[in-house]
């Protein structure tokens, strides 16, 4: 039986991606571990393996086809003495032949249960994974009427072979349909009204000129969660004025410093010292939402928005409270740079607890970020700028004042606990040397 190959989930959150490049070639030979195609999902592109061995009968998506749902097709692998012929048996084309039959009249031979409902060459699990398993143990498992997710693989990296299936008893297969019937019976919920549609809009501007932009999957995705995360996530705002000219002074001595050493220190790297201790000295905001219960984390994880052509990237520095300043500035960089390339693991920008949005390098006073979930917060950071103020002793002076905006997330985080975040924060910023302590 001739083997589908899926488009793969690359991500926990990747619905559907672009099929940018095929790497290979209808009748090429391919072993478990060749690279097959490069996919573009919503925030980076990524090299897919093969799973399987065999030889590649059919591409059934061409390069360059956007939108391709996870868990479709892709292409067809054949196994040795199978050929091109056969690939009208596979599963992919059934639906077809399906329908030709129905529309028939007259009595049609009761299918077997295996023809009638094969088994998908490469399923996926509930949870939208990919679930792995040799040639052979799929085949015995259509024949059976097993359902690989319900079956533990002994293989390799947990990968399902042919004593597996022989040993699984056919109920699961069973049991399986029979909790997924009240689901497809359960009608749709209505979607939510979001506002005129695209052709609506379109009408308001007739006679007038304009370009359509086609909207690529990083900015459907963003559209999409921070969408939900204004809506659903219950903001509050916590605003102070942060002076920096101790900080100013200690940073060009540093950098001085560590000259020799190609490291130079930013403001923003202090700023993630400065909240990822901060986390540390307020543990219980150190946390994210996680449906009916809040996480607790113990390390300091903190993402870092990163503006790129036609969107943005948050990479996570992990344990951002242990490492240096001269490491979280070239781990900072290195993200920075691959972010912008669009060369970022999924793992690289999926995670922490907090997030900081400096837009300060674009002259922005203030401004208050979206907290992007499952963060409980998000510092929004503006620029330094020279401000008259009010000396502790009631004279006047001039110093360097930042804004900052601290967005949280009230299920996770009160007023009082955010404030003693915030504050913890502003403390790191206006004496520097003790975050080296």
């Amino acid at each position: 039986m001739p083997t589908e190959i899926l488009m793969p989930a690359l991500s926990p959150t990747m619905e559907e991606g672009t099929l940018a490049k095929w790497l290979v070639k209808e009748g090429d030979t391919v072993s478990s571990g060749d690279l097959l195609a490069e996919i573009e999902t919503d925030k980076a592109t990524m090299e897919f393996e093969a799973v399987d061995e065999g030889v590649v009968g059919k591409i059934l998506i061409a390069e360059g086809s956007e939108g391709v749902k996870v868990n479709t097709p892709i292409a067809v692998l054949l196994e040795d003495g199978e050929s091109a012929d056969d690939i009208g048996t596979a599963p992919a084309s059934s639906e077809p032949a399906a329908a030709s039959a129905a529309a028939e009249p007259g009595p049609a031979a009761s299918p077997s249960p295996a023809a009638a409902s094969p088994a998908p060459a490469a399923p996926a699990a509930s949870d939208g994974s990919r679930i792995f398993a040799s040639p052979l143990a799929r085949r015995i498992a259509a024949d059976k009427g097993l359902d690989l997710a319900q079956i533990k693989g002994s293989g390799p990296k947990g990968r399902i072979v042919k004593a597996d299936v022989e040993s699984a008893k056919p109920q699961a297969a069973a049991a399986a349909k029979a909790d997924a019937a009240p689901a497809a019976a359960a009608p749709a919920a209505a979607a939510p009204a979001t506002g005129p549609s695209a052709d609506q809009v379109a009408r308001m501007y007739e006679g007038r000129d304009f370009e359509e932009v086609k909207l690529d999957g990083m900015r459907k995705t963003i559209a999409a969660r921070l969408t939900e995360a204004k809506q659903t996530v219950p903001h509050f705002y916590l605003r102070r004025d942060i002076q920096l000219d101790a900080l100013l002074k200690f940073r060009g001595e540093l950098n001085k410093q560590l000259e020799g050493r190609g490291v130079k220190l930013s403001v923003n790297d202090f700023i993630i010292k400065a909240c990822a201790l901060a986390l540390q000295s307020v543990p219980d905001a150190n946390a994210v939402w996680a449906g009916d219960r809040v996480l607790k984390m113990k390390a300091s994880d903190v993402a870092v928005a990163v503006a790129i052509e036609g969107g943005l990237f948050t990479p996570v520095l992990q344990d951002s409270d242990m490492k240096s300043l001269s490491a979280l500035s070239t781990e900072m960089k290195d993200l920075a740079k691959r972010a912008r390339d669009r060369k970022l693991a999924p793992h690289e920008y999926q995670g922490g607890s907090f997030a900081i949005s400096n837009l300060g390098m674009f002259g922005i006073d203030n401004f208050d970020a979206i907290v992007n979930p499952p963060h409980a917060g998000i510092l929004a950071v503006g620029a330094g700028v020279k401000k008259p103020i009010v000396g502790k002793d009631g004279e006047l002076a001039v110093a360097t004042v930042m804004s900052v905006t601290l967005s949280v997330d009230h299920r996770v985080i009160d007023g009082a606990l955010g404030a003693e975040l915030l504050n913890a924060i502003k403390d790191n910023l206006e004496n520097p040397m003790v975050m080296l302590a």
